[in-house]
C-alpha cells in the first residue's frame, strides 16, 4: 500500500494500471478523480463495467461484440455472405462500418502478429478463418490489416491459411498510406483503399 493511501483506493490505482495505455501515474489521476467525483457519477462507471462484462461478449462467427449471437451483422440477411473483410481488432470493424464501404461479413482476428510482444500466427483468430472459408459460399476474402510491418505480416499468414481454400484473396491498397492505421482512416480514404483493393 501507497504511504497515506487506504487499502481500497490502492487496489483502484492497481487495477486501474492493468488497462492498456494506463500507467501508474495516470491510474493513480483516474483514481483521484473517481474518489472525488460525485458517487452517481462513480457508480454509473461500475455499473457499465458490470454490464458489458454480463451481456456484451463476441460474435461466434464474426468475433464482433454483441449483445446476441450471431451479431446483428452477421445476422443481416443483406449483407453479401460472399466476401469477407478480415480485420485485426473490432475498432477495425467499426471503422469500415463507420465509413459505410463495405456490405459483406467480417472476421476479427483479435489481434496482430508482433513477435516483439510475443503475439504469434497461433494466437490468432486465422484457424477460425480458414475454417469458415473451407464451410463453402466464400468467394473473396480481403485483408484489410493495417498497412505497417505488423499488418504485412498479418495479411501474409492469412493468406497463408487460405492459399488451397480455392477463393480470391485481396488487400486495401491505395489511399491507405504505409505505416497507417484502419482505425484512424477517414471514410474517404477507407473507401479508396477498398475499392483499389488488390489480389494477394
Amino acid at each position: 500500500m501507497a504511504e497515506g493511501r487506504p487499502e481500497p483506493v490502492e487496489r483502484l490505482v492497481e487495477e486501474l494500471a492493468k488497462l492498456p495505455g494506463v500507467g501508474r501515474r495516470t491510474a493513480e489521476r483516474l483514481a483521484d478523480h473517481l474518489v472525488r467525483a460525485p458517487k452517481g457519477e462513480a457508480m454509473g462507471l461500475a455499473l457499465a463495467i458490470r454490464d458489458v462484462k454480463k451481456s456484451v461478449g463476441p460474435c461466434s462467427a464474426c468475433g464482433n461484440f454483441s449483445e446476441t449471437d450471431p451479431c446483428a451483422i452477421c445476422a443481416d440477411g443483406r449483407r453479401d455472405r460472399a466476401r469477407i473483410c478480415v480485420v485485426s481488432s473490432v475498432k477495425d470493424l467499426l471503422a469500415i462500418e463507420r465509413a459505410g464501404v463495405w456490405r459483406g461479413l467480417y472476421h476479427v482476428l483479435d489481434g496482430r502478429v508482433a513477435p516483439l510482444e510475443g503475439v504469434g500466427p497461433d494466437d490468432l483468430r486465422l484457424g477460425a478463418l480458414a475454417e469458415r472459408v473451407k464451410a463453402g459460399g466464400v468467394a473473396e476474402v480481403v485483408l484489410a490489416t493495417d498497412s505497417d510491418a505488423e499488418g504485412d505480416m498479418t495479411a501474409m499468414h492469412a493468406a497463408r491459411v487460405l492459399k488451397d481454400a480455392g477463393v480470391r484473396i485481396t488487400r486495401l491498397s491505395r489511399g491507405l498510406p504505409s505505416g497507417s492505421s484502419v482505425e484512424f482512416a477517414s471514410p474517404a480514404t477507407l473507401g479508396e483503399a477498398m475499392e483499389g483493393r488488390k489480389d494477394v
